[in-house]
């Protein structure tokens, strides 16, 4: 606990600091489309591109349904063809993890996400369509190593630990279709093979606080791991600053074969409320009930909660600050109630450099033997810092690296010995 609320204090610390640099908002960073003042009203920039789910701004789209800050910069190609308005982007890494200690390992990889996004009236409403691609299955079945990572199966027979598997080649193809409510509301249906129910915050790999850094989260199967899911169909209803939604989808989590469409009864129901308190915030919680996640567990189900908060400020020189703070319940039935937290933040001073930090703290038994193992409360924190070149308007060229500690007591923390870890990659960002 004490390496969350040290990361809680610095995050707060950052954003105030930012704060007082930028008392009146500032730009976009550099090669993204050019943004909003941090404090406006809805609807009162014209030149902002509308989200296929509502009448707000498409800033405000995460992943899948969820929602980010409005002030959050547009990070993509935009395209006019016809009636269609398009975006693209792109965000691939080439990694080298090495994880040390007894339960470590050292790998190179290639990570990241190819995505694209169209959308154009149709009838009263608006027709939103979303693919989203990565190239996670050439790092092989057992993923790249991440120390206290754990989650899914190589093989459909052993658990991946100490490890982050890969994420399956179609992360996301989508449809959704809105219709306005008054002046400002809008209800909407959305559906994926594979796509995002409604719970958590956004994916890692789409929130400002996390997309420099090239490890996933060791929270992420309390928080987002429901990103990738093969079967989803959401309703929601927003108004204003808020949105209400709910989701059936498929509670299995994808299987160790990564290059296929999987399909499944819709047999779990998650519900999220989202409201985006100013340009700058975005909070949300949510709660899922998902039936037989783990195909190596099919008798057990999961019970989740969650809350976070997301803040988002652009600087006057350009820069922007981006924090996230979230916490997540996982109920196992039958098993213990495990408790997983996230604080981290990204500060870009300019267009070249980025600083991200993470803090996490989760109760794990995977790692001490497996599901129905005492749960073991452990803890990671990493510090990175990527330099970005523009190679061209929208494209960047990126060099970084990053260094993690560990928190792991008693005999669990014997078996790691006494570990550091840490990352070299260099990205191409486009869009």
């Amino acid at each position: 606990m004490k390496t969350i609320l040290l990361a809680a204090t610095a995050t707060l610390a950052l954003a105030s600091a930012a704060h007082a640099q930028d008392p009146h908002a500032g730009h976009a960073m550099g090669g993204m489309a050019p943004e909003a003042p941090a404090e406006y009203p809805l609807g009162a920039l014209p030149h902002q591109m509308t989200s296929a789910l509502g009448p707000f701004p498409m800033s405000r789209d995460g992943s899948g349904t969820a929602w980010l800050p409005d002030a959050s910069p547009h990070m993509g190609a935009m395209g006019q063809h016809g009636e269609w308005m398009t975006m693209s982007h792109a965000l691939l890494n080439v990694v080298y993890s090495d994880q040390g200690g007894p339960r470590g390992d050292d790998k190179a990889f290639l990570a990241g996400m190819v995505m694209g996004m169209a959308q154009r009236p149709l009838g009263a409403g608006t027709l939103g369509l979303r693919a989203m691609l990565s190239p996670d299955p050439f790092m092989g079945a057992k993923g790249y190593p991440l120390l206290l990572a754990a989650g899914e199966s190589a093989d459909g027979k052993t658990p991946i630990i100490d490890r982050q598997h890969p994420h399956d080649l179609f992360m996301e193809l989508s449809a959704s279709y809105s219709l306005p409510v008054g002046e400002d509301g809008s209800v909407f249906l959305y559906a994926g093979l594979p796509g995002e129910p409604a719970y958590g915050p956004a994916s890692f790999m789409h929130r400002l606080s996390s997309l420099d850094s090239p490890e996933a989260p060791i929270t992420h199967h309390w928080l987002d791991s429901t990103h990738i899911t093969f079967g989803v169909l959401t309703a929601g209803y927003t108004q204003g600053a808020w949105k209400l939604e709910a989701s059936r989808f498929r509670g299995r989590e994808p299987d160790e074969k990564r290059y296929d469409i999987e399909t499944g009864a819709l047999d779990s129901t998650a519900a999220r409320v989202s409201w985006n308190a100013g340009a700058n915030w975005s909070l949300q919680a949510s709660w899922a009930d998902i039936k037989s996640p783990e195909a190596l567990e099919p008798h057990h189900d999961e019970t989740r909660y969650s809350a976070s908060a997301a803040y988002v400020r652009s600087l006057d020189n350009g820069g922007l600050v981006a924090v996230t703070l979230a916490a997540s319940q996982k109920n196992r039935q039958p098993g213990p109630i495990l408790w997983g937290y996230l604080a981290e933040a990204a500060w870009m001073p300019n267009d070249a450099w980025t600083v991200f930090g993470r803090a996490e703290q989760i109760d794990a038994d995977e790692l001490s033997g497996g599901h129905g193992a005492p749960p073991v409360t452990v803890g990671k924190i990493s510090v990175g810092v990527v330099r970005d070149w523009t190679i061209r308007p929208g494209v960047k060229l990126g060099l970084g690296g990053l260094v993690s500690g560990f928190d792991i007591p008693g005999a669990l923390g014997a078996s790691y010995g006494e570990p550091s870890a840490g990352m070299v990659f260099v990205r191409l960002k486009v869009g």
